[in-house]
């Protein structure tokens, strides 16, 4: 197995736990503060992380893994509750959408590029949808969008130093380090 299948497996593997974490918060912890005076459900520390995952998924291992992990996610996540296994589910499967919309095409421009503006349209569908499925209010939207951003601006600056070799755009099949490659 080459370096970027593993890195790909363990980037499935923290996405799918990422998502059984992020209903478990919700479960335990309910809403808390995420900054400005807002307040969002614990989840959202938990998300930012799962949509860095995702996108991390979605370059090595292709779109239709990613699309696979959210069924596996909500499925573990049913131990929880069902009732926001189904809510995360639906969010997720949006934000992904939103996400092939946004970050697949802008990814031939750079990572940050896309993954930027992809992470933000998938933060607002994400809780757009989550927030009216589990909780039928949209009144912590604000505090969701701002703990997303906050944690993927933070899985951002902890994953860019290693971009050059997880993120392969079309025009570049390799940027493993020599000898990387299987």
């Amino acid at each position: 197995m080459s370096l970027r299948t593993a890195a790909g497996l363990a980037a499935l593997a923290g996405y799918i736990a990422v998502i059984f974490a992020a209903n478990w918060a919700v479960q335990r912890f309910g809403p808390v503060p995420v900054g400005f005076g807002l307040r969002a459900p614990a989840a959202v520390y938990f998300v930012g992380l799962a949509f860095t995952l995702r996108d991390l998924v979605q370059n090595i291992l292709g779109r239709w893994v990613s699309l696979a992990a959210i069924p596996a996610g909500a499925l573990v996540s049913a131990a929880v509750s069902p009732a926001l296994a189904l809510a995360s589910g639906l969010a997720f499967f949006s934000s992904e959408l939103a996400d092939f919309l946004v970050y697949t095409p802008l990814l031939r421009r750079g990572w940050i590029v896309a993954l930027v503006p992809a992470n933000l349209a998938g933060c607002v569908v994400d809780s757009l949808v989550f927030l009216t499925v589990a909780f039928g209010s949209l009144s912590l939207l604000a505090g969701q969008v701002v703990g997303k951003a906050w944690m993927t601006g933070l899985a951002v600056l902890v994953l860019a130093p290693l971009r050059r070799w997880y993120v392969l755009t079309p025009q570049r099949n390799s940027g493993l380090p020599a000898g990387a490659a299987a």
